[in-house]
């Protein structure tokens, strides 16, 4: 590099740090940083960019993480091309980033856009495009904006949704595990959406509106407003934290007991294309037994989703009846033979014959 360009960058790095001898975000990266030192050993992270001032903030702090511990950090912003102004607002994201020496990539959806369950899909396709180009470079570890206000409204989703213990406390923690190695971490999830709009405002004074946010048609804005009417009628917060916490609590109890099962009762064979389960298996509380068997049909299925409850169960009523014999399920073919059940992918099966 150019003595030129590197007495820029170095400027640019130290106005980029100033910023942190506020107390209120000096504080806010130091928690940021203690939450991702168990993460430390890859040195390298992906930040997924919206280009709202939550995802704002977290860019600058993983900036700032970037510049003190010497890692190397990319990152993403997805066009979802949803709006007529995506692709502008894309590049205005991409060069005031550019300012503080934040290489911004922007990866576009390209193909049909979807009629109904629009925000759905395209949190869906957003998380495809940004693994897919993560794994590409070797990045197996992505930061995401969500606060503590996202986890509040995730757990009213999922409670309007039937949501069971794991999909009303999942979301509390700081990462989230999912397919091909990746791990999505949330290193804002304590906090409130004020803090980090106060970070944007300071740093950036600047970040994009997402005209859905106030869209009632969508059932988070719903949920959003819900939260909202709740507080003025006394609603306390500290309350549902704690509840959310406690169920998180429990939440960690019955994990242990589901790795503590598939470690004695199952065992997989040639990097995890097949897995043998033992009958001992099957003798667990109910919801030991559905939460292991989803998750060995989604390591040998290789597939990004879990399979859904409804059909899980039904295949755990059908493997516990006398006249089992084989089932399909995920991706898997499930198969009785003798006292063990052999799970092993639908496409392996079809090459055989």
């Amino acid at each position: 590099m150019k003595k030129k360009s590197l007495s820029a960058k170095k400027k640019i790095h130290k106005k980029v740090l100033s910023y942190l001898k506020n107390p209120i975000i000096g504080e806010i990266y130091k928690e940021f940083e203690t939450s991702l030192i168990n993460y430390s050993r890859s040195k390298s992270f992906a930040v997924a960019v919206s280009g709202g001032p939550d995802s704002l903030a977290l860019t600058y702090l993983a900036k700032c993480f970037s510049i003190l511990k010497n890692f190397k950090i990319k990152y993403y912003h997805v066009d979802h091309k949803l709006r007529d102004k995506s692709s502008i607002e894309a590049q205005r994201i991409k060069l005031l980033l550019n300012n503080f020496d934040v290489k911004c990539k922007i990866l576009v959806w390209k193909g049909r856009k979807p009629q109904s369950n629009i925000q759905s899909i395209a949190r869906k396709k957003r998380y495809f495009l940004i693994f897919n180009q993560s794994i590409k470079e070797n990045i197996y570890h992505i930061l995401t904006a969500h606060h503590l206000d996202d986890l509040y409204e995730n757990f009213f989703i999922r409670l309007s949704r039937g949501s069971g213990l794991k999909g009303l406390s999942s979301f509390n923690q700081l990462n989230s595990k999912t397919i091909k190695g990746v791990v999505i971490l949330r290193p804002l999830i304590k906090y409130k959406k004020e803090k980090l709009l106060y970070i944007t405002k300071k740093v950036f004074n600047f970040y994009i509106n997402d005209p859905s946010n106030a869209n009632t048609s969508f059932k988070r804005t719903r949920i959003r407003n819900f939260i909202h009417n709740l507080k003025c009628e006394g609603f306390d917060e500290n309350k549902l934290k704690l509840t959310i916490k406690n169920l998180s609590d429990s939440n960690y109890t019955i994990e242990h007991y589901v790795r503590k099962n598939i470690d004695l009762n199952s065992s997989f064979v040639k990097s995890k294309s097949s897995c043998i389960i033992n009958k001992n298996f099957f003798r667990q509380p109910h919801e030991i037994v559905f939460r292991s068997l989803s998750i060995i049909l989604q390591k040998v299925g290789k597939r990004y989703n879990l399979s859904r409850g409804k059909s899980l169960n039904q295949i755990i009523d059908k493997i516990n009846s006398q006249n089992f014999n084989k089932v399909t399920l995920s991706g898997c073919i499930l198969e009785k033979i003798n006292n063990s059940l052999i799970i092993y992918k639908e496409s392996r099966k079809k090459r055989i014959n």
